[in-house]
């Protein structure tokens, strides 16, 4: 998991961010110690952590969890969703949103700014900008936003194995 962050990083924020922070030689490391954290640790227990895989090899990673804002109207916020920019387009991203942030789920996100294909990611389904943005690391995030929607049907948000993207990942 810890890998499928580092290169997604290195594939996305390229020109974004510091390549001494893409190019850290611990960043590995970093995100290993994070993910045993974000597995194991009782802090995070109300998380869901979704992987996407495709020939038997590790293509995405997601993970969403309860907002850390109080007094705010969204059940759920997405902290993490990544796949390999060779696998865009395949259906792991979307698959893998379902599965952490279900479409009846109200669901607050941070994205970078410029980000155009991930925003537009988000916009298909259902996330809209609401004029919050923040700045990070030198790295602008804007804030979407999706109300929960209450046209499907309980199957679809059932829990159960995440669905299959085409071509067999998950």
């Amino acid at each position: 998991m810890a890998h499928v962050i580092v290169r997604s990083w290195q594939e996305t924020y390229r020109g974004l961010m510091a390549d001494d922070v893409l190019d850290d030689p611990g960043f590995v490391e970093a995100r290993v110690r994070f993910w045993t954290a974000a597995l194991t640790d009782e802090r995070y227990r109300e998380n869901r952590v979704a992987v996407a895989e495709r020939g038997g090899r590790l293509i995405g990673v997601a993970m969403s969890g309860p907002t850390q804002d109080a007094d705010v109207p969204w059940q759920t916020q997405l902290y993490v969703l990544y796949v390999y920019a060779a696998d865009h387009g395949s259906g792991a991203g979307s698959a893998l949103l379902r599965w952490v942030v279900p479409p009846t789920e109200s669901a607050v996100l941070w994205v970078a700014d410029p980000n155009p294909r991930a925003q537009a990611f988000y916009v298909k389904h259902g996330f809209v900008a609401d004029g919050a943005s923040t700045v990070d690391d030198g790295v602008r995030a804007i804030r979407m936003v999706r109300a929960g929607s209450h046209d499907v049907t309980p199957q679809e948000c059932a829990p159960g194995p995440p669905p299959r993207a085409p071509g067999g990942g998950r």
